[in-house]
């Protein structure tokens, strides 16, 4: 009988632990991803300089760069052709990270990823978020070959970045919703075992009672990260990490920028989502959830008008064209929008 089975481009290796950074040579020849250590690194201009005297890489070429944009990523790349290595390695938080694994896949190099924050879930996952011209653009790149996530550093990271991470991984609660909502009514195809698998993190991170003080709920975030990722990479689109929440966090972004961060924007979009699905208990949970790690929930909180809220959600759809989310199957208008988030907002307080 024959054996049926596919092939999932995963990490060969994930760690997630204190001291992570340490063993990163040991990780790299264990892995033959770099027997002798002969590798480019990558880091940024703000813990790049500790780092980069921690580092047991004798043989390793450093690259201090300003991280986040397509000109970077290119401009790291160009360096990167002059040096005979074996890999890079991107040290850092997630715009650092987006860079390297542009740069990397440009080349065809492999690119190992190393995170000192967890802002978003692109730790292991095939997509990078880079600004071109003041707009941020998704590039189809290459997964990373290893991915460590050093919990002593991201214990240190910026308590919005934090935050940020822990939005966009509440987010695929009602990313996969949606997702499941286009299989339901337009026959779009769903992967479960990408779903399962977004899933399963989120709902980690949801009903963890812990903060980003602790460790154990910065490892728990840190594997759901590394799991949305690679939900994304079997699915071979962001569909199980992104729906109606993060197009409601784009058209924020777009029309009211610099507010608060992506994820939390994500996180609020997955509220209101959650709400016009008509899904109260996870509806709860969610604002439960957000309310005990800080993130915004209300237009207040936001430091946003209801009227500009309504303007967001109903400017969200044009964000992503032909996603299909509970947004695109509610068709609400203004006055409906400013119904339900009047309504919404009121069960809050």
């Amino acid at each position: 009988m024959p054996l049926l089975a596919r092939t999932v481009l995963a990490p060969l290796a994930v760690e997630v632990a204190a001291g992570a950074l340490g063993r990163l040579p040991e990780l790299l020849y264990d892995t033959r991803i770099s027997s002798g250590g002969r590798v480019s690194v990558a880091l940024g201009p703000g813990l790049g300089t500790e780092i980069a005297t921690r580092l047991s890489l004798p043989d390793a070429t450093v690259h201090t760069i300003k991280p986040g944009t397509l000109a970077s990523a290119r401009d790291l790349a160009s360096r990167l052709r002059d040096d005979r290595v074996d890999a890079l390695v991107g040290i850092g938080g997630g715009r650092l990270i987006d860079t390297a694994k542009y740069a990397a896949t440009e080349l065809g190099l492999p690119m190992v990823a190393v995170a000192t924050s967890l802002a978003h879930d692109g730790l292991a996952s095939p997509v990078a978020s880079l600004e071109r011209e003041g707009a941020s653009i998704s590039y189809g790149v290459h997964t990373p070959l290893a991915v460590l996530a050093d919990l002593d550093y991201i214990a240190r990271a910026p308590a919005a970045q934090l935050r940020s991470g822990v939005g966009d991984a509440l987010t695929n609660l009602s990313a996969t919703a949606d997702w499941q909502l286009s299989h339901e009514v337009n026959g779009e195809a769903i992967d479960g075992l990408a779903l399962a698998i977004a899933r399963t993190g989120a709902e980690a991170v949801l009903r963890h009672p812990g903060s980003i003080a602790d460790e154990d709920f910065l490892a728990t975030l840190a594997n759901a990260l590394v799991q949305g990722g690679l939900a994304m990479g079997m699915a071979g689109s962001s569909r199980p990490c992104s729906g109606g929440c993060h197009e409601i966090a784009h058209a924020l972004q777009a029309l009211h920028p610099g507010s608060v961060t992506h994820g939390e924007q994500g996180a609020f979009g997955a509220l209101v989502c959650t709400w016009l699905r008509g899904d109260r208990r996870l509806f709860g949970d969610l604002a439960a959830a957000m309310a005990r790690h800080g993130l915004p929930r209300t237009a207040e909180e936001l430091g946003l008008g209801v009227p500009e809220l309504v303007r967001a959600v109903d400017y969200a759809p044009r964000t992503r064209p032909g996603r299909y989310t509970i947004l695109e199957h509610r068709e609400l208008d203004s006055v409906a929008i400013e119904r339900h988030l009047t309504e919404m907002m009121h069960e809050l307080d």
